[in-house]
């Protein structure tokens, strides 16, 4: 596969970074490089040190931020801080808008060596006050379906030193200037509750703008905002819905230092195009028949174009969109090409992706192409759409799902790709009304999804495995989208249950705080003052009554506290405290014995069913745990005091209803009842041992086979492995027969199914990420990879590695920590490298002599920095 080429190109250039020599790199603002735009008050710095010598670590840091290069700290000074911490918080002046700021660190380590390096960020509007333009829209009924156009021309009389756009939108956008398009961001801008807070976009145009006479065009789609599809979740019927609108300025500083805005007002013209129809939801129909060639460009003819309308901003919350964007990341050309008759092809790309298709086309002008996108084909080679489009309810034949409908100009070669829409996919069945002659380069497909920087990588000698890991990683990116979704076909909704499941697979794999501290906003927007949250985030308003129990919902404190322990940021932690407490004080009222029934259960099992209550009483404890210590995290005392005896009573309350505390069974004993209270640490420490014991049986009596549904895929490994029965689970995840994870795989799936049972006809899509907890568990479970709550952000890193029956070698990497093992006759050799400014703890399973670079050591060992190589006998 494409990505894991990619993958292992990332990862040899990161291991020859590790022996460069000493220097900091990876400098980021709010978790990207040099950002523009931002409206952050107190911005966060983040940097990575590299240094190949062993045990170096850095003693204290000062970071400085200057309105110039020379890097004087006019603005910051930190001063010396005596810290190992690659973290800093601006505390400094008040921050100006559209300012661009330099800011450097200079760190020492041990031996007072120093280390500086710069970067740069700029402040977008800081204040909702500062923008000049109205917000604008065609003044089109949410009924039209045409996408509108808008344009404005105008003059730059001097010379241009830079150009900022800055653009606001109910809905979506494509930006031009002097017709060509800003920027490789896709549906932008990102989903949120319209009405509670909209996002903008930043775009430096220095490039685009010119001397003279110049052109800004803007498209708008529906996305979320104006939803004309009907399904099962209302969204139609949103509190927010309108027609798209935007507002936006563009900022000029001339080289003369005077700055003009050119904004959008009532003198902007505006027009339908030949986006004839566009649902995020389910297609695209274009006319290319409507193109009006130079609407974006100075000196369009725009005469019969109209007037535009003022309206209300949609929100009284404006803010920067500060995240890594949605991109074509991927180019997949077509692996076979049907061709049924003159008028019917069918393309299949070889895997399942979520994004867009391509086409390239000649033919008559007003033939209709139709291109059907679906994950699996009917009998007779056509695509079949049955396992996904279920939960669709059209009021006619007009808006066909995952159906894009191109009409030709008849003007030569001509492409089409969807702007403002995107599927899930592996075949794509075009139908034409008139004979087409495609070929297999005809059609491409683009893996698109928000952009997130790779972290980690696995690599094992068992080739299933490897697959497995790909396609886990696939159908997590396959499933964000500015937000985390379920399925990018038949929903693609911010599912709460599937995204908490998944978070630890995302984390290990990619750095993705930017996607989640906005997902994390977006709960706030969303929570009830009584502290309901709902089931799907964002939401037009359904879920708040239907599988939003704490197995669900419980991502308004496992995100966060996974945030914490991945990034050792408690910003997140922080902002979201109040809604945690909010949230657990709702439960707490509402279930006063400790013991909670709310919520959907262990979701589609194999078939064994687990009480309710057991699996939302654990998430329910869970929450309360992450209270109590974020409480304490953020010195609230009282709380972590009333919280932590909150967690005792739900605890004792547990396993008074579902403990047999002579056998040391949970429940009737089966898979996700035994797992769950191990995972989460309900189980007394004096009857650890038993239980973890009882589930091994329990697992071998299944034939160690899958015998649980979501909430217990979550757990059943860890449980295992973190208690003694590491081989029990690598039997588990390398089963390559029904029912488990190897059983799709080597049925095909580059993605992960909704369903064990891959022939299921319902909830059965075949890229969800609910399943997708086994990503994550290759590196806690067999390279033994976690974070450490005392010293969180993988400043100490806890190495538990597992060396099972049935497996030569495997290795995990994230970032520059490797974890890597492999069998040498009769003995193991472990490689560990531990990245400069970090340590380690690792604790292998008693009962092996172990020697460290040929001196033999306990079971127990404590590393500094650098690489080091266990042999194990």
């Amino acid at each position: 596969m494409k990505l894991i080429s990619i993958l292992l190109a990332f990862f040899l250039l990161s291991s020859a970074q590790a022996n460069e020599p000493s220097g900091l790199t990876n400098l980021q603002c709010e978790y990207m490089k040099d950002p523009i735009g931002i409206d952050t008050k107190l911005p966060r710095f983040s940097w990575v040190m590299l240094n190949p010598l062993k045990g170096t670590m850095q003693k204290a840091y000062e970071v400085f931020v200057s309105t110039t290069r020379d890097g004087k700290g006019d603005i910051w000074k930190s001063g010396k801080v005596n810290s190992s911490s690659a973290f800093a918080v601006y505390k400094g002046k008040d921050l100006l808008p559209f300012t661009r700021y330099y800011w450097k660190v200079v760190t020492y380590d041990q031996s007072d060596k120093m280390l500086s390096a710069g970067a740069t960020f700029e402040t977008g509007m800081m204040n909702m006050q500062n923008w000049q333009g109205a917000w604008i829209s065609d003044g089109t009924d949410v009924k039209v379906k045409p996408a509108a156009q808008f344009r404005k021309e105008f003059e730059a009389k001097k010379k241009i030193r830079s150009a900022r756009a800055y653009i606001a939108v109910a809905g979506l956008y494509e930006l031009y200037i002097n017709g060509e398009q800003i920027g490789k961001q896709r549906l932008d801008p990102m989903y949120t509750r319209f009405d509670r807070r909209t996002l903008y976009v930043t775009h430096d145009v220095t490039e685009q703008l010119k001397a003279g006479k110049n052109a800004i065009g803007v498209m708008l789609g529906n996305g979320w905002y104006n939803h004309q599809s009907t399904a099962v979740w209302y969204f139609d019927k949103a509190p927010w819905r309108g027609r798209p609108a935007f507002c936006m300025d563009l900022r000029i500083t001339y080289e003369d230092g005077s700055i003009e805005t050119v904004s959008s007002k009532k003198d902007w013209k505006t027009a339908l195009g030949p986006v004839i129809f566009n649902s995020i939801y389910t297609a695209e129909h274009y006319d290319a028949r409507l193109e009006q060639d130079g609407w974006n460009k100075a000196g369009f003819d725009d005469k019969k174009w109209r007037e535009v309308t003022l309206r209300s901003a949609p929100s009284k919350n404006i803010v920067a969109q500060v995240m890594r964007p949605i991109e074509q990341v991927e180019e997949i050309p077509a692996a076979k090409l049907n061709k049924i008759n003159d008028t019917t092809y069918v393309f299949d790309l070889g895997r399942n992706i979520a994004g867009v298709s391509k086409i390239k086309v000649k033919g008559e002008a007003g033939t209709v192409l139709r291109l059907k996108h679906t994950e699996l084909l009917k009998p007779d080679g056509m695509g079949d759409m049955s396992n996904i489009d279920m939960h669709y309810r059209p009021t006619d034949d007009k808006d066909p799902f995952q159906t894009d409908i191109y009409i030709l100009s008849g003007k030569g070669e001509e492409s089409f790709s969807a702007r403002f829409n995107y599927k899930g996919f592996q075949y794509v069945e075009v139908t034409s009304s008139k004979p087409v002659s495609l070929t297999k380069e005809s059609l491409v497909g683009y893996f698109m999804h928000s952009n997130v920087p790779v972290l980690g990588h696995v690599s094992s000698s068992n080739p299933m495995i490897n697959k497995l890991w790909a396609a886990t990683n696939n159908a997590y990116l396959s499933n964000l989208y500015g937000y985390p979704t379920d399925c990018p076909q038949r929903e693609k909704n911010g599912w709460t249950g599937d995204a908490h499941i998944a978070s630890e697979t995302g984390l290990y794999n990619f750095d993705g705080i930017t996607v989640y501290e906005k997902w994390l906003a977006d709960h706030r927007d969303e929570q009830q003052p009584n502290g309901v949250l709902p089931s799907i985030i964002p939401t037009g308003g359904w879920g708040y009554e239907w599988g939003n129990g704490p197995d669900w919902t419980s991502t308004i404190a496992i995100i966060p506290w996974n945030i914490y322990l991945f990034y050792g940021d408690t910003t997140l932690l922080g902002a979201c405290y109040d809604n945690i407490k909010r949230y657990v004080d709702r439960i707490a009222t509402d279930y006063p014995s400790g013991l909670t029934t709310w919520g959907l259960g262990d979701w589609v099992p194999v078939k064994s069913k687990t009480p309710v209550e057991l699996t939302s009483t654990a998430y329910y404890f869970a929450d309360v745990t992450i209270l109590y210590k974020a409480a304490k995290l953020l010195n609230k005392t009282a709380d972590h005091q009333q919280y932590k005896a909150l967690a005792e009573k739900i605890k004792t309350a547990f396993n008074e209803k579902y403990l047999n505390k002579q056998t040391a069974i949970y429940g009737e004993g089966v898979q996700t009842a035994m797992s769950v209270p191990l995972y989460w640490g309900l189980v007394p420490e004096e009857l650890k041992a038993k239980v973890a014991a009882n589930l091994a049986k329990r697992v071998e009596a299944d034939n160690f086979h899958l015998d649980v549904g979501l909430l217990g895929t979550k757990a059943i490994l860890s449980a295992l492995s973190d208690n003694g029965y590491a081989n029990a689970a690598y039997k588990i995840a390398s089963q390559e027969t029904f029912p488990s994870w190897g059983w799709w795989i080597v049925n095909g799936a580059t993605t992960l199914p909704e369903n064990w049972r891959i022939e299921s006809k319902n909830d059965n899509s075949r890229n969800h990420i609910m399943f997708g907890e086994i990503g994550a568990w290759l590196y806690k479970g067999l390279a033994g990879i976690k974070p450490d709550e005392q010293a969180p952000g993988f400043r100490n890193v806890i190495l538990e590695p597992h060396f099972v029956e049935g497996l030569d070698q495997f290795e995990a990497r994230r970032q520059l920590l490797v974890s890597s093992w492999k069998r040498e006759g009769n003995s193991i050799v472990y490689d560990v490298i531990i990245p400069a400014n970090s340590t380690a703890t690792v604790r292998f399973d008693a009962g092996k002599s172990i020697t460290l670079n040929g001196v033999p050591v306990k079971d127990v060992v404590a590393l500094t920095s650098g690489n080091h190589r266990f042999i194990l006998k």
